[in-house]
């Protein structure tokens, strides 16, 4: 047999170079495209929960798989990730990773508690961990250290308040009793930070969608336009920095969760040098809690 390349070998590795090239910058966080949401318990009092099931895709390649399950409680959220790489992708890279987070649901959107990141890739692992006390980033653990690059951007103090980590960052909480899949969603600045970069999210309204997916659900998504600003932790002369923050044609669509006034991500899409990196659900399932039975034996609502 000849071991020559086809054009599509040769198309699926240039997308695989490219990917490991930018597989930690900015954008592949914006979509989450390496994790995906693993299994967890409901909390006690559950209002919702979410089972979904994503590909995610370079230049139209398959590159990746994972799960999200989310439990929406009546003042707090918890959640957990894992997802691995597919195709030509997982034997270069061998790539998989699981992400933890829960936190609070306070007035406005959910408020980051506890966060917690491991991938691994190319026999090295890149541990993240920390807690948010009042906004504020405490017990920040890092393995590997940051590089000491000299024209890293420097975290201070300051660059640490008021955040949320990059999962409770997807999750949009919508107040009130109007309209879910609404404009509304859309009208937030996000303050992320992942435990290397501090960066800023602006979402802003698009449009009102219409999906349909393999499995569960059907209707209306909103469509939000994602603006990136890095902020700190990062090394302004890089070119994936530079590109990413030109970048107007990132989407963030959002579908309900049932039982919740909680949005989460049915897909995410932003362009690449390369072709378009996609993160799609193929089904999501959402189920409101089944209502408690009262002392007299019939059910509350």
């Amino acid at each position: 047999m000849s071991g020559a390349k086809t054009s599509g070998d040769k198309e699926q590795s240039t997308s695989v170079l490219a990917f490991n090239r930018c597989r930690r910058s900015p954008l592949a966080l914006v979509l989450t495209s390496t994790l995906a949401f693993a299994a967890l318990s409901l909390p006690a009092q559950a209002q919702g929960k979410l089972e979904a099931k994503y590909t995610v895709s370079l230049a139209g390649i398959p590159i990746g798989t994972g799960e999200w399950t989310i439990g929406v409680a009546d003042t707090h959220y918890t959640a957990s990730a894992s997802g691995t790489t597919t195709g030509l992708m997982r034997v270069l890279t061998g790539g998989h990773g699981t992400t933890t987070a829960n936190g609070t649901l306070g007035p406005g959107r959910p408020i980051s508690s506890v966060y917690a990141s491991t991938v691994f890739a190319h026999k090295k692992s890149d541990s993240i961990s920390f807690t948010v006390s009042n906004g504020t980033v405490k017990d920040l653990k890092l393995d590997p250290p940051q590089d000491p690059d000299p024209e890293r951007v420097p975290i201070v103090e300051g660059h640490e308040q008021g955040v949320v980590d990059p999962i409770t960052a997807t999750l949009i909480r919508v107040p009130g009793d109007g309209d879910l899949v609404s404009s509304s969603a859309c009208q937030h600045t996000l303050s992320v930070f992942d435990g290397r970069m501090r960066y800023e999210l602006q979402l802003a309204f698009k449009r009102i969608d219409q999906v349909k997916t393999d499995k569960g659900y059907a209707g209306p998504v909103v469509v939000c336009a994602v603006y990136f600003t890095p902020v700190a932790g990062y090394v302004p002369s890089r070119t994936a920095i530079r590109y990413i923050a030109k970048l107007r044609d990132i989407e963030l669509w959002l579908a309900p969760i049932a039982g919740t006034r909680v949005l989460a991500p049915y897909r995410a899409q932003g362009p690449s040098p390369i072709g378009l990196v996609v993160f799609q659900a193929v089904e999501f399932v959402s189920l409101p809690a089944p209502a408690k039975a009262s002392a007299n034996g019939s059910k509350s609502q």
